[in-house]
């Protein structure tokens, strides 16, 4: 299926609204999904016979930088079946303190494989993915303070007593 004709179908399915935008000037093509429906989106991409995205490829958090104050997941489907990818993407407005992370819906119940990959996005940028069902650090210490891959994140100069830098 193209990609007007997953447009269409998402449009269709959950109505225009569920498409916040597309990003078309790159390599691969994206469309911009609201957040809140992402797992409903995911689903239906793996389930429908036309679609088939049975493999979920890679999953990404992004920090859109401190000036901007949004986070975000990019989305990497693939159909194998049908030899075709799709990328979606989500983000939210985030006030970058600490005791507010970033919160998005996870897509566990869809694709087993986003297992590590959001609990890599929530270690590595404190990106909170409600309905996960094991979010916890999986590359950092679970005493780690902090979130690494963060714009604004500074490094300890210490952990434990020893020099780190």
């Amino acid at each position: 299926m193209s990609f007007e004709g997953i447009k269409a179908l998402l449009a269709a399915k959950f109505g225009a609204d569920v498409i916040v935008g597309e990003e078309t000037g790159g390599l691969q093509s994206a469309l911009l999904i609201d957040a809140d429906r992402i797992t409903d989106v995911c689903l239906e991409l793996r389930n429908n016979p036309d679609t088939y995205f049975d493999f979920l490829s890679s999953l990404s958090g992004v920090d859109y930088g401190v000036e901007v104050g949004k986070f975000g997941v990019v989305y990497h489907l693939a159909s194998i079946p049908y030899k075709t990818q799709l990328t979606l993407k989500i983000s939210k407005e985030n006030s970058r303190d600490l005791a507010d992370l970033p919160s998005f819906p996870s897509i566990y119940s869809v694709y087993r494989s986003a297992d590590w990959h959001e609990r890599e996005a929530y270690d590595m940028l404190g990106i909170f993915f409600e309905g996960h069902p094991d979010l916890r650090r999986i590359l950092m210490p679970d005493d780690w303070e902090g979130f690494p891959l963060r714009k604004d994140y500074k490094n300890a100069e210490y952990y434990k007593g020893i020099k780190i830098d």
